[in-house]
């Protein structure tokens, strides 16, 4: 990938073509512009990159594995492979930028991380880089979201976080986020807001993209070094779409690729049930940002759902809205089903249980497999189910069951 691309978006006011910037209070401006300079500043010196590498390799075990799913290759068609950030220290790609988040606040003299988490894996990534670097760390939560994600609720407090159930609106991901931010608004100073993907007011869509470029890089080397070549399709599940922005990275510049975010289609595509954003979704406002959004005509934030916490918001990056509208990427939606059946076929095809968010790449994977039997894909499988298993068997029972 060309290093004009990074250099070019986002522009200075952090806008990535119409998307991104930031729509946020003037005492938060200021703010802003300290985490920006301070970004720049101090995340190119040597002496941070030094840490931020022997953080990657001693304490998160990276590089992760691109692992050749060969059972699944077999029954489905195609050559499947998969980037294992479920084997990324906590169990997501969540660590990655949530140790240089931490790194930054910890060059910035910052005390507290405050964050929100649909899923909990932003929330137990900040919570263990939080204790790592011995700062105090704030998690606010739907309470929709700590029902469904209890293991995680108790990895975070068992790493000494403060869990803020949130109870207004939907009590999910975008409720959580509007906590977290009137929480960080009353001590900007001696806190930092570390948003858990590529979204939000400038510059955090680009920090985390950077923080989550090294899925891309180590992904390109591993698959060229496993087959010689390229692969096809590249595909992953998109919310915020951090995940995606980095694997995606390492393959803009190649035509030969075709890119695929993978949106939660819920259960059904009428209003409400789901959280297709990038598919069905309009130019709007959200977070302190522009990006699509799925809105009313007053363009309020519509509701959302998703069987996956981490992917039940109503809006998305403003990168990967530019990427849609540049045709650079293709995106499609899974839905609940879908996404349950690809979760049990992997965890019972190769012995590996999926978070439910990216059961949905997993499972438009498999359909891109059987349509195209002679391509590869690539996954990013961007975290294990260990959170998920206990809503699943209770909402949907074991493969023949009654449930």
């Amino acid at each position: 990938m060309t290093t004009n691309y990074f250099k070019t978006y986002p522009d200075e006011k952090g806008y990535f073509g119409n998307f991104g910037g930031s729509f946020i209070p003037d005492e938060l401006i200021k703010e802003m512009n300290n985490i920006n300079d301070a970004y720049y500043s101090i995340s190119k010196s040597h002496e941070f990159i030094s840490e931020l590498r022997s953080i990657r390799k001693h304490f998160q075990g990276r590089p992760t594995p691109v692992y050749y799913c060969n059972r699944l290759s077999n029954k489905y068609g195609g050559r499947i492979y998969l980037k294992r950030e479920d084997l990324n220290h906590t169990g997501a790609h969540k660590l990655n930028h949530c140790m240089g988040e931490a790194l930054l606040a910890k060059y910035m003299g910052k005390k507290k991380l405050i964050a929100e988490t649909g899923a909990g894996q932003h929330g137990v990534a900040l919570a263990t880089a939080a204790a790592y670097f011995g700062l105090e760390c704030e998690i606010h939560m739907g309470e929709v979201d700590i029902a469904k994600e209890h293991p995680n609720v108790i990895r975070m407090q068992i790493l000494g976080a403060k869990v803020v159930p949130v109870s207004h609106g939907l009590k999910t991901l975008k409720e959580a986020v509007d906590s977290a931010f009137q929480a960080y608004l009353q001590d900007p100073i001696n806190t930092i807001y570390c948003i858990g993907s590529v979204v939000g007011p400038h510059p955090f869509p680009m920090m985390v993209r950077e923080f989550q470029r090294v899925v891309g890089i180590e992904a390109r080397d591993q698959y060229q070094e496993m087959t010689g070549e390229l692969p096809d399709n590249i595909v992953a599940c998109v919310g915020g779409g951090s995940n995606a922005i980095g694997l995606f990275s390492a393959f803009l510049d190649d035509n030969e690729c075709k890119l695929h975010g993978v949106e939660p289609a819920g259960r059904s595509l009428n209003k409400g049930e789901h959280a297709a954003t990038l598919s069905l979704g309009k130019p709007g406002v959200i977070h302190g940002f522009k990006c699509y959004l799925l809105q009313n005509e007053q363009g309020e934030p519509d509701p959302v759902h998703s069987v996956a916490s981490g992917l039940d918001y109503p809006g998305v990056g403003p990168e990967h809205s530019m990427l849609k509208d540049l045709n650079k990427v293709e995106y499609h939606s899974i839905t609940d089903k879908e996404c349950i059946d690809a979760f049990y076929e992997l965890s019972r095809s190769e012995g590996i249980i999926p978070a439910l968010e990216s059961a949905h790449a997993v499972a438009y994977a498999l359909k891109l497999a059987k349509a195209n039997p002679k391509q590869s894909i690539l996954v990013n499988l961007s975290g294990r189910g260990d959170k998920d298993i206990d809503f699943v068997v209770d909402e949907y029972g074991l493969p023949g069951s009654s449930k």
